[in-house]
């Protein structure tokens, strides 16, 4: 079964917490002193992936790597090849764009127990332009054979997940964001790697979301509420091993809108699609960046430039809703 929580409406308070590359920063430091097996490399970078906490506290466990980041995989897949546990950390766009063929030939393929953390993920960096904007990488990611792909909506989901995937065994990634993200989880949320989390019931339409957009679909439910329309909010921080069985279940809603800061070709959407379509078809709408890079601007407003907030959500559920209403054969 999925894990699953169905909180009270106060418990959305959506608060600044902060950034999940803080969070994983701040985590990975602790883990550092509870496993002497942990390694980190950064590529020249660690004091805005916060890896320069991990390193003043365990400098000789610490490899800066220089601006070089398919060197810097390469070095991380042998460090896990000698029985330790790396993390290697980046901007999103450069561990995985540039890092891509080590990561396929010296991570994937031997499935060596590589941790890649790539921050700065989406359009959400903002001034700092799109050659730094990460729109792809989920979607490279999971076309790597055997990898986990992780993509936390919270400073509370992210310690959860930074530890999991430490503990687990095999390559994993794991997305984090720039901008301080709304705190959804309670600190004794429970995590499980590949489950998702059912935020609120709903039986009109569902919301499936991940990472920053996890927030702006619970504003966009609560919007719907007030128009009488009971959504379903779900939160997927596992893009891969997806939980089929939570996307069943929200496919019989007969209607299913899948919320991402990322590339709709190649995202979590294409994946959810797939789901709903080996299993049970429904209407389905896509909240993303649609075919095309974003430009150097304050981060709110390229998130509402490219439709990437509650408001984009809110309407894309009611066209799920209309389109429902309009083909009920569909989802008999």
């Amino acid at each position: 079964m999925s894990t699953k929580t169905v909180p009270t409406k106060t418990r959305f308070d959506l608060k600044l917490g902060m950034a999940t590359r803080e969070a994983f920063g701040k985590t990975l430091a602790k883990l550092g002193a509870e496993n002497k097996d942990i390694v980190v490399c950064d590529a020249d970078l660690s004091k805005s992936t916060y890896t320069s906490l991990f390193a003043k506290e365990f400098p000789d466990r610490f490899f800066e790597c220089g601006i070089a980041e398919a060197n810097m995989v390469s070095i991380g897949a042998g460090l896990a090849s000698a029985g330790k546990i790396p993390f290697v950390s980046s901007f999103c766009v450069f561990v995985m764009n540039k890092g891509f063929e080590q990561l396929r030939v010296n991570v994937a393929y031997p499935g060596v127990n590589l941790k890649v953390v790539g921050t700065h993920s989406g359009i959400s960096i903002g001034e700092d332009g799109p050659s730094q904007m990460s729109v792809e990488d989920l979607g490279l990611a999971c076309s790597l054979p055997g990898f986990t792909v992780l993509s936390p909506a919270d400073e509370v989901a992210t310690v959860a997940l930074v530890r999991a995937m430490a503990e687990m065994r095999g390559p994993v990634y794991l997305r984090a964001g720039r901008m301080k993200a709304p705190i959804i989880y309670q600190p004794d949320q429970t995590f499980a790697i590949g489950k998702a989390i059912e935020l609120t019931e709903g039986s009109d339409v569902s919301i499936i979301a991940t990472g920053l957009l996890v927030s702006e679909a619970i504003r966009a439910q609560e919007a719907r509420e007030k128009e009488g329309v009971a959504a379903r909010v779900i939160d997927i921080h596992t893009i891969k091993p997806l939980d089929r069985e939570a996307i069943i279940r929200a496919s019989e809603t007969g209607a299913i809108v899948v919320a991402e800061e990322h590339l709709v070709e190649s995202g979590l959407g294409v994946r959810v699609a797939q789901v709903v379509a080996e299993t049970h078809p429904c209407i389905m709408e896509f909240v993303g960046v649609k075919n095309t890079y974003a430009e150097s601007g304050a981060p709110e407003d390229l998130l509402h430039k490219y439709g990437l907030v509650a408001r984009d959500v809110a309407a894309a559920a009611r066209r799920a809703l209309a389109r429902k209403r309009q083909a009920p054969a569909l989802i008999q």
